[in-house]
This record gives structure tokens, C-alpha cells and sequence, in this order.
């Protein structure tokens, strides 16, 4: 029997999050990002999501794994400005892989360099603000290039 490495609970940075249950080498593949694959524009349509709150992973593709819709745990991964995850596309899938070692009790991020269509304003700043708390926190959950009008 294969002992669970993760488990999903409270989140002090933001609802729940994803934590290492047993060490965690750098380079483990840990989760498949699972759900339902669609247009961004129907999974827009379906989301009822809170401020900057999403289930949604985008794909090169400009399709959208739609984690709300039949997805699994790893729709809690909460981003962080130095992830110790990364998540590494293979056609219609997505893995979660740690780019560092993870202690148990550890919570799992990755950096969600999120892309908002249309200017991004003050407002848009504040729903998208980080909380992740680090040192090197860009205070937003959206890409470095995202610019201010």
C-alpha cells in the first residue's frame, strides 16, 4: 500500500490549500491537474467564483481545465511569488511537480502568473492581490508582465 504524500485542508493564505504528508524530493511528479476540458469561455460562463478565487487552469491551447467540473484536489493548490511546485503541460493534461524539496506540513504553490484580458486596473489589481507572504511577494496573482493602466 502506497502511503497518501498530500492532503487538501485550511489554508492560511487562502481557503483550503494542498500539504506534503511525506517528504517531497525536488523533480516528484505529485498530482495530475484534473476536470472537465473546455473553452475559457464556457468555463467563464459556469464559474461562480469570489474574488480572484478560480478553479480553472489554462492550456497553451487557450483551452481551460475546468477543475470545479469533475476535478480532484489539485484545484487547491494556492499561488505563491517562489513556488516549490510547477505545473508542467502534456497535451490535454497538466502535472504538478515540486521544483524543491518539501518538508512534511508544508503547504504546495505554484505561481499562478495569471492573464486577465483587457486593461489591468486598480480594481483588477485587488481582486488578483497575493497573500502568499513571502519576501519576494509581487503582491498580485498575476504574470510579471501584467501592466497598469
Amino acid at each position: 500500500m502506497r502511503l497518501r504524500r498530500i492532503t487538501a485542508r485550511r489554508s492560511s493564505v487562502h481557503g483550503k490549500g494542498l500539504f506534503a504528508l511525506q517528504p517531497i524530493a525536488a523533480g516528484d511528479r505529485l498530482i495530475g491537474y484534473k476536470g472537465e476540458v473546455t473553452s475559457s469561455r464556457r468555463a467563464a460562463a459556469s464559474q461562480q467564483s469570489e474574488n480572484g478565487h478560480t478553479f480553472v487552469f489554462g492550456l497553451s491551447d487557450g483551452r481551460v481545465i475546468d477543475g470545479s467540473r469533475s476535478g480532484n484536489s489539485a484545484r487547491f493548490l494556492n499561488h505563491a511569488c517562489t513556488p516549490n511546485c510547477e505545473a508542467v503541460e502534456a497535451g490535454d493534461r497538466v502535472f504538478i511537480h515540486a521544483v524543491t524539496a518539501i518538508k512534511p506540513g508544508d503547504e504546495l504553490f505554484i505561481d499562478y502568473g495569471l492573464v486577465v484580458d483587457g486593461d489591468v486596473t486598480e480594481e483588477v489589481r485587488k481582486m488578483y492581490a497575493c497573500h502568499c507572504g513571502g519576501s519576494a511577494c509581487r503582491q498580485s496573482m498575476l504574470g510579471e508582465t501584467a501592466t497598469s493602466s
